[in-house]
């Protein structure tokens, strides 16, 4: 029996300007949202995994633009104390030459991820990710090549560019091709990722620095482009999103991409429903976009709808989505996995030790994320982030205490040293099971089809200006 043919609710008849009013961009007249939430395509967690293959794939692709972005965040802790780099770039040994081209990695994805939801909305998801993976090879030729400092921080600029849009992409990507049973548990991917890169990118560095001249430095630095390319080329094989496809005017191609990610067919009672959620969910978003800017176009429609973020309608989902970005980063954890082992030593550990522990370090924040990815869906976003804000606090407070007691002398006082590793640790544990995924998952899914590529990157603009902010504090 074909679909027309169907006896089905008409979930998209009736929808006028008339439903717009009073509508706050939470709930309304036409609840869109409960038409796809409210589809199941089996378990949750884990066990929904097992049962959708395919999508879980396309997600585990691209959220290779996390590993990049962790791996480009990592591979900088141990180059920057290493002799070999600073025989070659002696003025990166300063205090200010190492702030400034950590800097400008974060400077460029903050820049990225201003104009990644143009590309996003006119490419397509999975395009935009093709073309930043370009960018962010670029910037990693640059520096894996270059013997100049000023060059090496304007590779560090354009891989900026390229991780920061990475970052942002690959959630939204995500978000939007993810079933609603496992849609947390794949949103998480991208925090295990990012994790991920730290931890590989440490190791590999902590080895690589014992080998003789420049290519201690210039292997890890090149080898970065490998996943990215690796998710440049695979993802050209997974379907466009559904609904920037419904979001462009295409629908029958997103009712055929979406059956393709569910493994279903189009008929699919299922695959339907979902469907016709995404049809009326930008059919009202359009209309509810036409009543308040009637005529706008190109530029001024574009400002609108930046600033529309910000309306009544808006304003909560902005304040979860660049609250929790704000949250992630205002807990110092890049403070951690840039200067790890200068903080380790800092509390009077050796210099050998302070690399060790600083492995330690990345290796329980992925082990933590790694738990994250089990329970995310069975305890809920709110009580992580409970748990997450006072446990963090917590261990920071004790570190204080004890740092404000002996910090004078730490070589006397071995045991308080000791004791603030071990609350570093309690912290990342914490950390790693709360806001390092929260950070990524909550933004792509607190907003609407039309409004999620420019609220993610508000989120993650938050992200990237808080991470300068803070390297340009320790600078100062």
């Amino acid at each position: 029996m074909s679909v027309e043919k169907e006896s089905k609710p008409a979930y998209n008849e009736g929808i006028t300007t008339d439903h717009i009013e009073g509508h706050d961009g939470l709930a309304g007249p036409v609840d869109t949202a409960r038409l796809q939430e409210d589809v199941a395509y089996g378990p949750n967690g884990l066990r929904g995994l097992l049962t959708s293959g395919y999508v879980s794939g396309a997600a585990f692709l691209a959220s290779l633009g996390g590993f990049s972005f962790g791996y480009d965040q990592g591979v900088i802790s141990i180059i920057n104390v290493m002799p070999q780099f600073h025989a070659v770039f002696p003025r990166a040994e300063t205090a200010f030459g190492t702030g400034f081209m950590t800097g400008m990695l974060l400077l460029g994805a903050f820049v990225g991820v201003l104009f990644m939801p143009y590309l996003c909305d006119k490419l397509s998801r999975k395009r935009a990710l093709m073309v930043v993976v370009v960018i962010f090879n670029v910037g990693a030729i640059i520096q894996t090549s270059c013997s100049d400092y000023g060059v090496l921080v304007l590779g560090r600029f354009i891989g900026g560019i390229g991780v920061g849009t990475l970052a942002m992409g690959a959630p939204l990507y995500i978000s939007e091709v993810s079933p609603p049973n496992i849609r947390g548990t794949l949103l998480v991917l991208e925090s295990i990722s990012i994790v991920s890169g730290v931890v590989i990118a440490f190791w590999i560095t902590y080895g690589t620095q014992y080998m003789p001249g420049e290519a201690s430095f210039r292997l890890p630095f090149g080898l970065q482009m490998v996943s990215s390319t690796f998710l440049g080329i695979g993802i050209a094989f997974y379907p466009y999103s559904p609904r920037w496809l419904a979001l462009v005017g295409r629908n029958e191609e997103s009712l055929i991409s979406l059956a393709k990610l569910r493994g279903l067919s189009t008929t699919d009672e299922r695959v339907q429903r979902e469907y016709q959620g995404i049809i009326v969910e930008v059919e009202f978003q359009k209309l509810v976009l036409e009543k308040r800017h009637p005529g706008a176009r190109g530029i001024k429609l574009e400002a609108l709808t930046w600033l529309g973020l910000f309306a009544r309608r808006n304003w909560r989902r902005t304040i979860v989505g660049c609250g929790v970005a704000f949250f992630q980063q205002s807990s110092g954890i890049n403070a951690f996995i840039y200067y790890a082992p200068t903080l380790f030593r800092s509390i009077g550990q050796s210099d050998e030790m302070s690399l060790i522990l600083s492995g330690i370090f990345n290796i329980l924040q992925l082990v933590a994320v790694l738990v994250c990815f089990t329970i995310i869906d069975k305890i809920g976003r709110k009580p992580l982030a409970i748990i997450g804000g006072f446990g963090t606090a917590g261990a920071y407070i004790i570190i204080a205490i004890l740092s404000g007691l002996y910090s004078s002398n730490w070589s006397a006082n071995t045991s308080a040293g000791w004791a603030c590793v071990a609350m570093a640790f309690l912290f990342i544990l914490i950390f790693g099971v709360s806001y390092s995924p929260l950070g990524w998952l909550l933004p792509p899914e607190v907003y609407s089809n039309s409004n999620r590529s420019k609220g993610v990157a508000l989120a993650n603009s938050v992200t990237g200006s808080q991470i300068s902010l803070l390297v340009w504090r320790l600078l100062l």
